[in-house]
Formats: structure tokens, sequence, C-alpha cells
């Protein structure tokens, strides 16, 4: 501590600021790392919330103590990254955020003493608010409003009005919304509600575009036609217009030609039943017999039951006077019927009108000013062979009416089409002077001057090494000591020579072998340095025959 004290009384006013104001700069310097790391790590807990939304889920962070930041103007809330799965669950537990609506959960508390009017209120906004939610669960959708009338039911049919809703969107950026996207999404809110069909749901966007269709009733009689209608029937003839040009592009070229189709739909839909009688064919269906028996007698006494009744004789046996019996027999028989229901289908082809255009060919004859061109249209054989393909690719029935035309027309580019541009024939020249005898062995195989000299390097290289190996000195012998000589015998001496001899023989033989292979390798893979080896060798011989 003295020590410190010293050091401090040992320094200038200036030394003790510079270090005062140092220390500040760290401290502050820590501090701001510490904070940016604490505020970097803070992430996004919810974003694009509605106002109401923020401000639960807001109220229940400050609840359980949770540091929270705002951003994108109060739609989004941040919490640090520590406490965001648990955050996320907190809110879930207390069904925040509510996506802007309350749906079925607004029944959840009990209102005593609420009115008819108030439920039926509180069940309209309940149901805008979970089809709210189902909408806003689409891709595409970021924020969704649905707004329902429900029926009004009355004893008078005059005075009962159907369900009718809206549907605004506000779609994500980027985002489109196709047809069957619109009908799915009209569909499923009329499926959602009692009494509404899809008609009666208008989707529009959030810059007043109408995206649901409406659909037109048709008339009584039929006679009006609606937008899925004439769809449908465009779609057919796209689909004809397809088959005949993936037929025809191969033979003739994509712009060789043009086709056109025409369909007569009945769009009536409807059932039919047909009931036929066959009058050779009969079945008995009912037979019934009967037998009925009539007693005549004499009825006297006291009219009643007892005077009716038989009576029997002296011997206690029973008399019966005259009768008569009658016996009937009835069959029913009926002819044989067939009963045939059918359902008609909507879209059923009548009628098929089919019009290909054919182009013509160009031909030009004459020269110079009097060249003209020649337009030639298909052969007879061509274009029945094309109605037969035509016919067999888009199911042309002519029991039905259809029709199919093919006619054959000059084209605007045809018509318009200039003549070919011929180069002028290029001059003849005179051949060249045949020469030498030797320049004209030379230009005919000079194609074969690479094998040739190639072949030729080599036939000299395997010459040369030939002719080194027999024209090699022997080197000298060294002799050997006297008294080696003087142990060794005569005849061992003697036969040693011929084995060395032969022994030096093979190994020249040998290298003679290997000489032309190598020759080849060293010509194919530098002609010109195999050519300054042949020319060394050569003067190496010329050389040591001078010598």
């Amino acid at each position: 501590m003295n020590q410190l004290q010293k050091l401090l009384a040992g320094l200038s006013l200036q030394q003790k600021l510079t270090i005062v104001a140092t220390a500040i700069l760290i401290f502050a310097g820590l501090y701001g790392f510490s904070h940016w790391k604490y505020e970097s790590d803070f992430r996004p807990l919810y974003t694009s919330m509605a106002p109401e939304d923020a401000a639960g889920v807001v109220q229940k962070l400050r609840e359980s103590g949770v540091d929270y930041r705002l951003g994108e103007n109060g739609s989004s809330v941040l919490v640090p990254s520590a406490k965001l799965a648990e955050s996320r669950l907190t809110l879930a537990s207390a069904g925040l955020p509510k996506s802007g609506r309350i749906g079925f959960e607004l029944f959840d508390k009990n209102a005593f003493g609420a009115t008819d009017f108030v439920e039926h209120i509180n069940y309209n906004r309940a149901l805008e608010g979970e089809l709210e939610r189902s909408v806003m669960s689409l891709q595409a959708v970021e924020e969704a409003r649905v707004h329902i009338t429900l029926p009004k039911d009355s004893v008078f049919l005059e005075q009962q009005q159907p369900a009718k809703a809206s549907v605004m969107l506000k779609l994500r950026a980027g985002a489109t919304l196709t047809q069957p996207n619109v009908a799915a999404i009209t569909n499923l809110v009329a499926s959602a509600v009692e009494g509404l069909g899809p008609e009666g749901v208008s989707v529009v966007d959030m810059n007043g575009n109408l995206l649901s269709r409406p659909r037109r009733a048709n008339a009584a009689d039929g006679s009006q036609t609606t937008a899925e209608a004439l769809e449908f029937r465009q779609q057919i003839e796209r689909d004809l217009v397809s088959k005949i040009h993936a037929t025809l592009e191969p033979l003739l070229g994509p712009d060789r030609f043009r086709a056109g189709a025409s369909v007569d739909c009945d769009l009536t839909s409807g059932e039919q039943q047909e009931e036929t009688f066959d009058p050779t064919k009969s079945v008995m269906t009912a037979s019934q017999k009967s037998e009925d028996l009539v007693e005549r007698g004499s009825t006297s006494g006291i009219p009643g039951t007892a005077s009716n009744l038989p009576r029997g004789n002296a011997n206690g046996t029973g008399s019966s006077g005259g009768g008569t019996s009658r016996r009937s027999e009835n069959v029913t028989y009926q002819t044989s019927r067939t009963v045939r229901q059918t359902k008609i289908p909507q879209g059923v082809i009548r009628r098929m009108s089919l019009a290909v255009l054919l182009d013509q060919t160009v031909r030009w004859e004459g020269q110079g000013n009097a060249r003209h061109k020649i337009l030639e249209p298909p052969k007879p054989e061509t274009i029945q062979s094309l109605k037969g393909l035509i016919a067999a690719a888009t199911g042309l029935n002519m029991d039905r009416g259809d029709q199919l035309i093919i006619e054959s027309l000059p084209f605007e580019s045809t018509v318009n089409a200039e003549p070919p541009v011929i180069a002028p024939p290029k001059p003849k020249t005179a051949p060249a002077p045949a020469g030498p005898a030797w320049l004209q062995f030379v230009n005919k195989y000079k194609d074969l001057a690479g094998p040739i000299g190639v072949a030729v390097i080599v036939l000299l290289l395997v010459i040369a090494g030939v002719s080194r190996m027999f024209l090699r000195k022997p080197e000298p012998r060294v002799e050997q000591p006297a008294r080696e000589l003087e142990s060794a015998p005569a005849a061992h001496t003697a036969a040693a020579t011929p084995a060395l001899d032969s022994a030096a023989t093979a190994l020249a033989l040998e290298e003679a072998a290997e000489i032309p292979e190598r020759a080849r390798e060293l010509a194919k893979r530098d002609a010109a340095l195999a050519a300054n080896v042949v020319r060394l060798w050569l003067q190496e011989q010329k050389t040591g025959a001078r010598v």
C-alpha cells in the first residue's frame, strides 16, 4: 500500500489524468461490449402480429419477468435466445397470440343473463375468428378478415334470405393465388357455414381486386351459357389443336401448317329411363285356383241357425239334397320387359369440326431475269394420309356429323420468299506443271512421308547397332599372376577361353536384340532426336574406318 502511495505521489497531474481516462475508457468499452453482446442475443418470438395480440404478449412477458424488445413498429416481439422456447410454451398455454380475432374460446366462460341476441352475435364472432385462422394457415396468406351473414329464416318463402360471406386477404410479398386456390377458399368457407354455398362467397384482396369469379345461374330454358361452360368448351378445343400439332409437326415442321377446332358440347345433364317390351316372350307371374260347393235341401221350421243346419235321419246320418259345385282357375301372364335408366353426363360432344391449312412449297426455274418461282401444293396422296392421321389422333366420328377440312394455300412468308443466292462457280485453275520425276514421286507419296521416315530411322538404328557390335574392339585382358598361371593346368586354360568367348557372344546378341525395340520407342517419341543419333553413329563409323 505504501509503495502504491509512493508511486502515485511520484506521478505528475497529467499522468494521473491519463491513467483515469484510460481506466474510464476501458470500463466503458467493456460495458458497451457486454451490452452489445446481450442485445444481439435477442431472437424474434413472434412477428407480424396484430396490435391487440402484441399487447397481450407483452403483458404476459411482464408478468413472467422475461426481458423483451419490440421491433417493426410494435408488430414483433424479441426475447433472449435462452428464454425463447420457454416463452412460446408459456404464451401457448395462455392462448396467445389469438391472431387478432377470438374463436370458440369465447364460450369458455359462462355469461349468465346473456340474451339470445347476444349469444347469436357471439356465435357469429367466434365462427368468423375460426375461419380467419383457417384461411391464414395457408402459405400465401399473411392476414385475413372474414365477415359472415347468417341465413334469415321465415315462414314465408319470399322473406327467407340465404347466408353470405366475404373474405379479404392480404398476401405475402411475392405470393399469388391461382384460381384453384381461390376456389378452395370459397369452398372452405361455404362448408363451415350452414346454408352457405360457394356462389355466396366473395374473395377480395387488399388492393380491391375481386378474386372469386361470380357464378351466373342458367336460365330456365337452358339458353344462357355460363363462364364455366365456355371454359370447358375452350379447353376441349385447345386439347384437339395440341393433338393436331403433335401429329403434324414431325412431318411438316412447326411453321408449315395452321390448325383450328370448333366443338359443340351438350352442357345439359339429366337422367333417361327407357322401358322395352318383348311380345315374343311371356312369363306366368300368378296362378290362382278356387272351388265352390253349393248344397240344396229343404229348409222348414223356424227361421234361424237351427233350421238351416243339416238334419240327421233316423239312423243318425245326415241327409243331403241336391247340390252344385264350381271350380275356377286364374292364371296371369306378363310379357318380358327391360327397364334401363341412364344418367346423361354434362359436356357430351355433339359435333366436332376441324380445319387444317397447309403451306405450299416453292420451286424456282429459269436463270437471271427470267427466273421465277412456282408454288406447288401438296399431293392428293399426302392430303389423304394427313386426313387419316388427324382423324385417328382426334377421335373423329363421321357418323356423329364431324367434319375435317384440309386446304392448301401459300402463306405470306412463302409468297414473299426471296430466291436463294447461288454462289458463282469457281474459276478452273490450270494444273501445275508436272516437273521432274522425283518431284512427282514426292507429291504422290507425301502423305506417307512420316511413316516411311520412321521406318527408315528404325532400320538405320538396327544397322548401326549391329555394326557397332561387330566392330567393337576386344578389351585387353588382365594377365594373371605368374604363380597362378604356373599352378593352373594347361587343359583348364584351354577350356576356359571358349567359355568366355561364348558368354561375350551371347551378351552381344542380347544387346543387339534389344536395340531395335529401343530404337522404335525413341523414333516414336522424337523423330528428330532419333535422326541426330543415327547421324552421330554414322560419323563415328566413318571416323573409326579412317583410323
